[in-house]
């Protein structure tokens, strides 16, 4: 049963200007449940946009998988009047229909994760012809004509004597292919129903609802950290070896300065069996070789989606995140430092950063802030 993911992303955004692409904890706003997809039981995964520079970053930074795939979609399903429906139509036919079971994905839906998508995967697998996610709300609706919904208000209930209301969050819609062919909809007529949590059921339409969101979203991460030995350092470069400012030539090259007192740390690191990853959005010469000199294999360099690669390697490495401990100073590393087990950040890293880590060293970069990570590493795997 082959199954794909769907995620529409139109150009325009009148409340939030390029909201889609917009970092929520720096990252792309779409690929919060874009990673999750990824990592979900679906076999592909369609990112369908009218916008060119999505169509580029996806191609290039999603090159070790064949499971992402971003298609150009026309412009007329890219309307302000335009259904939804009409763009997963259209995504089915340019593919001929190769697919057993539909699933669309709201790109505005940070908080879904990827067991929200098998759990949905799972109730068309198990008969039903579509599913669908909720929120289990246990607000007081009313009517504009004063006439009350869902409760009577003499006999007011408590919270926890109330069974509340079910409400789409709009996240996560499952169908399968003769549902979407016969009735040109994303549900059927037996509909499987998938509960998710209250914060998911906020919306992303004004700068107040984005504040809101992003807080939500940091403090989940956090609350799913756990502390545990210590098994891989991941390093940022610009900003963590160096001290992120970079000189040029006449001739346009330029210079990077490193600590080399980082570099013992980090090979006195390594023969205590902590392997050292390097994680950087910048494609360097200069950086490539100064890894090689470090003797670091794993080195990964012009990476913007930094949170989905680092999810791929723990899941290859049979790791989890609460194993990883990782260094950055920028917006870019934030969900990153929000995610993992410990998260440090160098003496000059931006605010941002430093008020989320859990450690912020005495040491600037590219003046000891590495070889104060490698010894805290160090000495916190002792505890185990």
């Amino acid at each position: 049963m082959k199954k794909i993911g769907f995620i529409p992303l139109r150009k325009g955004s009148k409340g939030i200007p390029n909201k889609n692409k917009r970092k929520m904890v720096g990252r792309p706003l779409f690929t919060w449940v874009l990673g999750e997809a990824f990592q979900s039981n679906l076999d592909e995964v369609y990112v369908y946009t009218d916008d060119q520079s999505i169509i580029d970053f996806i191609n290039k930074e999603y090159h070790y998988t064949t499971k992402i795939k971003g298609l150009l979609r026309s412009d007329e399903s890219a309307t302000d009047t335009a259904s939804t429906e009409s763009a997963m139509l259209e995504l089915a036919k340019k593919i001929n229909y190769d697919f057993d079971v539909f699933c669309l994905l709201q790109a505005t839906s940070p908080f879904t994760k990827a067991s929200d998508i098998n759990k949905c995967l799972q109730e068309v697998e198990n008969g039903k012809d579509s599913a669908l996610t909720v929120v289990n709300t246990h607000r007081f609706l009313w009517k504009e004509d004063g006439t009350p919904i869902n409760y009577n208000p003499l006999q007011r209930p408590r919270r926890q004597d109330f069974e509340g209301l079910l409400i789409e969050n709009g996240a996560v819609y499952v169908c399968k292919k003769e549902v979407l062919q016969n009735k040109k909809n994303r549900l059927g007529d037996t509909i499987g129903i998938v509960k998710m949590p209250e914060d998911s059921l906020q919306e992303i339409d004004s700068e107040s609802d984005w504040i809101v969101v992003e807080q939500l979203l940091i403090e989940r991460q956090k609350r799913a950290k756990s502390a545990q030995k210590i098994t891989h350092l991941i390093l940022d470069v610009d900003g963590v070896f160096t001290d992120g400012s970079i000189t040029y030539t006449k001739d346009g090259e330029h210079t990077k300065r490193f600590d080399m007192r980082d570099g013992m740390g980090l090979e006195i690191l390594r023969q205590f069996d902590v392997e050292v990853v390097i994680m950087t959005s910048e494609n360097s010469e200069l950086v490539a070789k100064r890894m090689q000199k470090l003797q670091i294999e794993q080195v990964y360099l012009g990476v913007k989606d930094k949170f989905t690669l680092i999810n791929k390697l723990a899941k290859e490495q049979n790791i989890e995140l609460s194993n990883i401990a990782y260094v950055g100073d920028d917006v870019n590393d934030l969900a990153n430092i929000v995610s993992v087990g410990w998260s440090l950040a160098p003496n000059n890293a931006m605010v941002e950063i430093k008020t989320n880590a859990d450690v912020v060293l005495s040491k600037d970069s590219a003046n000891g802030a590495i070889r104060e990570a490698c010894q805290f590493v160090k000495n916190y795997n002792k505890r185990f």
